[in-house]
């Protein structure tokens, strides 16, 4: 089965590419990365924190039952245009990782489509290919497409 979100990362560069169309409209596209109750749904991670606004930022964390922490990622937001764009950094905690820089560019296809497209910044080319070493491509796709899915129940 063919991945609908493209991701690619050329050669010597800091830089992973992201895209993805959607059948969604832009308004619920960008509701879907902004509004935590929905955040919670397609990431499956908890959102103990979500300012989103410019110099906002955020908390996410996933437990498994005995409620030890698998997984936690926050960042400062920068910039929000509401249906437009989101600028923030990422940080995986008690990861390797360091702090990675995220333009989310939301574009308007048709009323009933639209693209989103991500460009993820890191520290150096090292920390981009050890990124890419992981199922990050895979993993990203069943994301996106767990959105696709769940925000289609709210249309």
């Amino acid at each position: 089965m063919e991945n609908k979100t493209k991701v690619t990362a050329e050669d010597n560069k800091q830089v992973i590419l992201i895209f993805r169309h959607f059948d969604l409209p832009v308004n619920l596209l960008y509701k879907a990365y902004t509004e935590a109750e929905l955040v919670e749904q397609w990431m499956g991670n908890k959102v103990l924190k979500l300012d989103n606004k410019s110099h906002g930022s955020y908390l996410f964390e996933t437990k498994d039952a005995q409620g030890n922490v698998l997984f936690r990622a926050n960042g400062t937001i920068h910039k929000v245009v509401e249906n437009q764009t989101i600028i923030r950094t990422f940080e995986m905690e008690n990861s390797p990782f360091p702090v990675q820089l995220e333009y989310l560019d939301f574009e308007p296809i048709d009323e009933d489509t639209s693209k989103l497209a991500i460009k993820i910044v890191f520290k150096s080319i090292e920390d981009r290919d050890n990124m890419l070493k992981l199922p990050f491509a895979q993993g990203i796709n069943m994301a996106h497409n767990k959105l696709q899915k769940f925000i289609n129940t709210l249309k």
